[in-house]
């Protein structure tokens, strides 16, 4: 989904309530603030329950609910404050790129082998 669709807060209640996975398309570098209480994993127990505030709603939170973010950017510059709070994998890799990781890992290892 994207953060311009019209039900954007009602599926992400039913998802987090049901623990069903998101993924949140075409992220510019700065996220919406009402994902930040996801984002930094806010939940508390209420009568047993554990739940999270979300928007201006408390709602039930599944532990199984997870949540993707993708964006268009090459190389995306995040704010220090949202990168402590995310994983940040990039995808983004060009031949060249790939050649000299791999030419990396063989001298690593033989560079092992020779001191053993």
């Amino acid at each position: 989904m994207k953060l311009s669709d019209p039900d954007f807060v009602r599926v992400f209640e039913q998802s987090i309530q049901l623990g069903f996975p998101i993924l949140l398309e075409n992220i510019g570098e700065e996220l919406d603030p009402i994902l930040e209480p996801l984002l930094m994993k806010q939940t508390f127990k209420s009568a047993g329950i554990i739940s999270i505030n979300f928007g201006d709603n408390v709602i039930e939170y599944s532990p199984e609910f997870r949540l993707y973010v993708t964006t268009k950017y090459s190389n995306p510059h995040y704010l220090p404050e949202l990168s402590t709070k995310v994983t940040l994998i990039n995808f983004m890799i060009t031949f060249d790129g790939l050649k000299d990781y791999l030419l990396n890992l063989v001298v690593q290892k033989e560079n092992a082998a020779l001191d053993d």
